[in-house]
């Protein structure tokens, strides 16, 4: 599950098709990927459908759960918005890997080599 700030702007893109690009990759880990943003459905509909996103995108626009997961705090200038973080859950729901402010570009790939060596595969 990863959080980001909004629809359709440069990082947040590039993070998206990353995660796109490698989602064939995780299937056979059994894992899903799941965007959090505080767009609207109508938002996250023409997101995935302008970059062929095949994952599910929630929306959680008064930040429940951003703040729950501590995707929501002080940003440059102490301004609050939201932070750029990406979680890996087990199935039992136990958070095994977080990445705290997370790159962008190449995530994808960095996500599935750790869910890989979390699970014991090469």
């Amino acid at each position: 599950m990863y959080f980001y700030p909004k629809d359709d702007t440069p990082g947040c893109t590039t993070q998206a098709c990353s995660l796109r690009d490698v989602n064939n990759d995780l299937a056979p880990l059994n894992a899903t990927v799941v965007g959090v943003s505080r767009d609207s459905p109508a938002e996250h509909i023409e997101f995935k459908k302008k970059h062929s996103l095949d994952y599910l995108l929630l929306c959680d626009p008064d930040v429940t759960a951003h703040k729950a997961y501590g995707a929501w705090g002080k940003k440059m200038f102490g301004h609050e918005g939201v932070l750029r973080k990406t979680f890996i859950i087990d199935p039992s729901g136990n958070v095994q890997k977080v990445y705290g402010r997370a790159t962008p570009a190449g995530h994808g790939e960095k996500v599935t080599n750790d869910l890989r060596a979390l699970l014991g595969n090469k």
